[in-house]
């Protein structure tokens, strides 16, 4: 008798994660799969589960898997999946809450404090033989104050580590509850007006979509550092540009993009003020493992029948 099914859109999982699935046909979709890819193999292959690492999964790949039950996000994040399409058609869709928090949040601090101390262009210009200790001036955080957008388990871990470097932090996130006394809550006016760095740690949805923008921006200080580990299309990226080249913004330090990968002509290349990463955040070898681990396990307790975990 033929196994059920288990698309994972990449080409690889956590051994770990492995383990708890082998009652099921693992298939993968490779390194770079298109939403075409997931199509063909929903139609060929009729998964009763999706796990997502890469690309989209909207309706036409659910339609072409009767058989589907479960999508399961490798991560926190959800907005490659249709939610509403899966909703309609009986599929949970479930994520990997808090399996990359640690990793994120240290991304997050790593880019806050290149944008502050100006490590990457520091580097460049030793290795080229430069010295200059007698020009450079760097940014002390210290008793500055970040403002987080989104707070939850990555941007509580974020609000951590940045109240131990002795900064104020307020943040804006109208489901959090029961926060930690170092964390005061705020609105978005109060947090554009006060931050000296603003970090991005919420969802990508259709009523937040650039809430980074022209407006926002010119509402911030002049100067402020400008941090995304979370979704690109949170901030209107010409605006962002425009912001640094007049000084609005100090310094951009951006783990995700609108349209990722970035292509060659995106004009945050060779800009200087943008410290870039390509959305390894939570790319880690241990988060790697936890969200495998995680997605298997969401997967399994649908099948399962069982409250996913």
């Amino acid at each position: 008798m033929k196994r059920e099914c288990i698309l994972i859109t990449a080409a690889d999982l956590a051994p770990q994660a492995l383990a708890l699935l082998t009652d099921y046909e693992i298939i993968y979709a490779g390194k770079t799969p298109t939403e075409d890819d997931i199509v063909a193999l929903c139609r060929q292959h009729d998964p009763v589960a999706i796990i997502v690492r890469y690309s989209k999964v909207g309706s036409e790949a659910m339609d072409a898997a009767p058989s589907l039950k479960v999508i399961s996000k490798h991560g926190s994040g959800t907005d490659t999946i249709d939610k509403d399409a899966a909703k309609s058609r009986g599929i949970e869709v479930v994520a990997a809450v808090g399996a990359n928090a640690a990793a994120v949040a240290e991304q997050a601090l790593a880019l806050l404090l290149a944008c502050a101390k100006s490590v990457p262009q520091l580097d460049v210009r030793m290795h080229q033989g430069h010295w200059d200790k007698a020009t450079h001036k760097s940014l002390e955080l210290g008793a500055r104050t970040i403002g987080l957008i989104g707070l939850g388990a990555i941007g509580l871990r974020f609000a951590k580590m940045a109240d131990a470097l002795g900064m104020r932090v307020i943040g804006f996130d109208p489901y959090a509850k029961n926060l930690p006394d170092y964390v005061q809550p705020v609105d978005l006016a109060t947090l554009w007006r006060d931050s000296d760095a603003i970090s991005l740690h919420c969802p990508l949805t259709s009523e937040n979509r650039n809430l980074l923008n022209a407006e926002t921006l010119a509402l911030c200080k002049r100067g402020v550092i400008v941090v995304n580990t979370a979704r690109g299309g949170l901030i209107d990226e010409p605006a962002l540009l425009a912001a640094v080249h007049s000084g609005q913004v100090l310094a951009a330090g951006l783990d995700s993009f609108a349209v990722e990968p970035m292509q060659a002509d995106h004009p945050f290349h060779h800009q200087p003020g943008f410290i870039l990463s390509p959305h390894i955040g939570g790319v880690t070898s241990d988060a790697y493992v936890n969200m495998g681990l995680s997605a298997a396990r969401n997967a399994l307790a649908v099948l399962r029948h069982e409250a996913a975990v």
